[in-house]
């Protein structure tokens, strides 16, 4: 039996074997795709994720300049936020910004990043998403340490 594999799975499978690694180079990259093609993941995820994981890093540059919104604004989800996280993801997004792990500045790169995996995700994925991009996000360090324990001590708590 074959079991689809998701974008969201190639990046959990490369955070936890590759990511932090600064000097990957192109010869690397390929390793890794061919790698990840022996480890049994499709081929379009695999070139997804590796665009995913590039425009992160693009992103970050921009993040950096970004003016940080007033302590009072509110977001409003958008529509085609609402489509990919549902009200318990879109809760626990506001979790994470309120108890100080994401700024507005990460919270939009991961709503930004949210979007381009284009589709549904839950929880658990959201956290992964959440903690790759602190992880690559300059000057998150603690907030990586929170977002990390919250992946991996699975103890929860958050209103929903």
């Amino acid at each position: 039996m074959i079991i689809k594999q998701s974008v969201v799975d190639v990046l959990m499978f490369l955070f936890e074997r590759y990511l932090g690694d600064d000097n990957t180079t192109m010869d690397e990259r390929d390793d890794m795709h061919n790698r990840l093609e022996e480890m049994g993941f499709e081929n379009p995820e695999i070139n997804q994720a590796f665009d995913w994981l590039e425009d992160l890093a693009l992103l970050q540059g921009e993040a950096e300049s970004c003016t940080p919104c007033r302590i009072d604004s509110v977001r409003i989800f958008s529509e085609e936020e609402k489509i990919v996280l549902n009200e318990d993801c879109l809760g626990f997004l506001i979790y994470l910004e309120q108890t100080g792990i994401l700024t507005p500045v990460t919270r939009e790169v991961v709503l930004d990043r949210v979007i381009a995996l284009n589709h549904e995700l839950d929880i658990e994925q959201l956290k992964w998403i959440a903690m790759i991009i602190l992880h690559t996000h300059p000057g998150e360090e603690n907030a990586f340490a929170w977002m990390e324990s919250l992946v991996f001590d699975e103890i929860v708590d958050y209103m929903q």
